[in-house]
């Protein structure tokens, strides 16, 4: 009996420890789910970014997102996208509430400076060996502040792109687009008698008047150091050379240069004025490129050109107006899954994959890749324009706040309130208020 006793214990032993050492293991299984061990738990990131309108680089940025939550099912991104119009203001708002997404596409220069004054951005000095084959210094430095990377660009952009339709412009005696400015103004008179609108223009959004126009017509007449003199405090937006470039727009408006409903049409709205034969010049960002000639069946008739040279300004009239941007960020502050999801996302987003898409797709990158052979010639022809130089991009130096104010007054100049002369006034009355802070 005894014997037996003892066998029944030492059987109720064995399963005991049988099944603490099952609980043990189902313990460690949970504790391996909550590190991301299993397949069912995820991180969520937020992301905000500017990819709304239907540009061909916008459609090449999304799809990869979704390539990425595809094969990274563990990381949500569920992203928040915002009208390019509306980002910066966005973005400045969400900075000064320290509510920042996990991830946001920056800008350099004074979009960027605030967000590294408040700590808001992580440094991702740690990750640039992902990128130092493809990226060269010059794509780089322009998101460095203190020897700290914030953010990588995808594409480089010319803002400053004038689009031309051959055929109008033979009709009225110009097989060329004209190199000086005085010729060009002889173009537009021209266009106007002959009953065309010589300029499309979508201004609803109120940078393209400033970024595409006058970030370039102002290099021509200042030089390309004058912006970062205006913020050294060195030069003013008030010197005669700046009023003289904001004067061209003046001139243009009162030559009815621009369609009437310019200041009620978006901007791709007004490239569709220009595709389908309601202007003659459309001048914009050289990502359209694929929608006004790449994938249009009557691309051929569309040429590229630069603004004119002006006379006696101090710009080089070979340059185009040009930023690295859409660099990605990362917020400051993430927990430890959180960061290290969100450097998974840039090392797959950002890579050499998207940089041959978007050329494939004609949009000119800043990173040492090889143009596929399927790249349209176009590209190679954008290329060749816009490699002469680089002026720099009004916005892109100037503070959002003192940006929005030379839009305003830029957008009452083609509706004839104002003169350029209060136009800069008020804009460096706003540059005055800015250095005050």
């Amino acid at each position: 009996m005894a014997h037996s006793n003892f066998k029944k214990r030492t059987l109720l032993v064995s399963l005991a420890g049988l099944m603490a050492v099952s609980t043990a293991a189902c313990g460690n299984s949970e504790e391996n789910n909550a590190s991301g061990g299993s397949k069912t738990e995820t991180v969520t990131l937020t992301m905000m970014h500017p990819w709304t309108t239907p540009n061909i680089d916008n459609d090449v940025y999304k799809a990869r997102i979704e390539q990425f939550q595809k094969d990274h099912p563990e990381i949500v991104i569920k992203t928040d996208e915002v009208p390019s119009a509306q980002y910066k203001t966005k973005l400045r708002t969400l900075a000064a509430a320290n509510n920042l997404a996990d991830i946001n596409v920056v800008w350099p220069g004074a979009d960027l400076a605030p967000l590294v004054e408040g700590s808001l951005l992580e440094p991702i000095n740690g990750l640039m060996d992902n990128w130092k084959e493809i990226l060269p210094e010059s794509a780089l430095s322009p998101f460095n502040v203190a020897d700290q990377q914030y953010a990588v660009p995808t594409k480089q952009t010319f803002v400053d792109i004038v689009y031309y339709n051959k055929e109008m412009l033979a009709s009225v005696g110009y097989d060329a687009f004209p190199t000086t400015y005085a010729d060009f103004i002889e173009l537009v008179k021209k266009l106007k008698a002959a009953g065309l609108t010589p300029i499309s223009l979508g201004n609803k959004e109120q940078w393209p008047l400033q970024s595409s126009i006058l970030s370039i017509v102002g290099d021509r007449f200042t030089g390309s150091d004058f912006l970062e003199k205006v913020m050294k405090g060195e030069a003013k937006f008030t010197d005669p050379e700046f009023v003289s470039a904001i004067s061209v727009i003046d001139e243009l408006a009162k030559l009815d240069a621009f369609n009437t409903d310019a200041n009620n049409m978006d901007s791709v709205q007004s490239q569709d004025y220009l595709i389908q034969g309601k202007a003659a010049l459309h001048i914009t960002s050289s990502t359209v490129d694929a929608r006004v000639r790449i994938n249009n069946e009557q691309g051929v008739k569309f040429g590229i050109a630069l603004f004119p040279s002006v006379e006696g300004g101090k710009g080089d009239p070979a340059k185009s107006a040009g930023v690295v941007q859409y660099g990605i960020a990362i917020k400051s502050k993430l927990d430890e899954r959180k960061k290290a999801a969100a450097e998974e996302f840039m090392k797959y987003f950002v890579s050499e994959d998207l940089y041959k898409d978007l050329i494939s797709n004609g949009v000119v990158v800043p990173a040492k890749v090889d143009v596929p052979e399927d790249a349209s010639p176009y590209l190679k022809e954008m290329l060749e324009l816009t490699g002469k130089g680089t002026a720099p991009v009004f916005d892109s130096i100037i503070p959002t706040q003192v940006v929005s104010v030379i839009q305003n007054g830029l957008q009452a100049l083609t509706v004839g309130r104002g003169t350029p002369q209060e136009v800069a006034q008020d804009t460096q009355a706003a540059m005055d208020e800015y250095n005050k802070k």
